[in-house]
C-alpha cells in the first residue's frame, strides 16, 4: 500500500515536538505577567475597573480551591495535582506527539494547570483578577449568583477543554462520513 506525502492542509499533521512545550511556557508566562501586574495594581476588595465596559472588569480576589470556589482552603493539594496534570501531559505530548491541533488545545490546558499551580505552591492562593459581567447577568439570570472572577489560566484550562469537546465531535463526524 502507497502512503501519501502529506500536504500543509492535512489536519491529522503531527505537531512538532516543541510546539506545546513553547506554548505552555508562553501561556504561563503571559498568565504569571498578569496575576503579577494584578498584584502590583489592584487591591483586594475595592470596586472594579472596567477594561472593556461592560464586558470585562479587573477585580482581584483570591481563591484557595477550584473553580466557584470547591475544595476551599486546599490550595496546596490542588497545586500538586495541578502541576502534576499539566507536567504529565507536556510529557505525553513530548513522548507521543499529536497532531497539531490536539497539541495545541492539551497545551493550553497544561499551561491553565501550571499557571494555577505555581501560585497555589508560591502563595497558597490563587490570584484572580478578570470578571465578567456579562457572564455574571447571565449566571443571575439562572439564579447561580455572579459568575466567578477567574484568571488567564482558568481561560486556558476552561477554552482547552470545550475546543477538545468540539474537536472530538468534529473528529467523529469526519469518522463517520469517511466509513460511509
Amino acid at each position: 500500500m502507497l502512503r501519501s506525502v502529506p500536504t500543509l492542509t492535512d489536519r491529522f499533521r503531527r505537531a512538532p515536538v516543541w510546539l506545546p512545550l513553547v506554548l505552555a511556557a508562553l501561556l504561563v508566562a503571559a498568565d504569571q505577567a498578569l496575576k503579577a501586574w494584578a498584584l502590583s495594581n489592584l487591591q483586594e476588595g475595592q470596586p472594579a475597573r472596567p477594561f472593556i465596559p461592560g464586558l470585562v472588569e479587573w477585580y482581584l480576589t483570591f481563591n484557595t480551591g477550584a473553580a466557584w470556589s470547591l475544595f476551599s482552603g486546599s490550595a496546596v493539594p490542588l497545586a500538586v495535582g495541578r502541576l502534576l496534570i499539566g507536567l504529565g501531559i507536556l510529557g505525553y505530548l513530548t513522548w507521543k506527539p499529536q497532531p497539531r491541533a490536539l497539541s495545541v488545545i492539551l497545551a493550553m490546558i497544561s499551561a491553565g494547570a501550571i499557571g494555577n499551580a505555581i501560585d497555589g505552591l508560591r502563595q497558597g492562593k490563587v490570584t484572580d483578577m478578570i470578571h465578567s459581567p456579562v457572564l455574571s447577568s447571565v449566571t443571575r439570570a439562572l439564579n447561580a449568583g455572579d459568575f466567578p472572577i477567574f484568571n488567564l489560566a482558568d481561560m486556558c484550562v476552561v477554552l482547552g477543554t470545550l475546543s477538545l469537546l468540539i474537536l472530538s465531535f468534529v473528529g467523529d463526524r469526519q469518522a463517520r462520513r469517511d466509513v460511509q
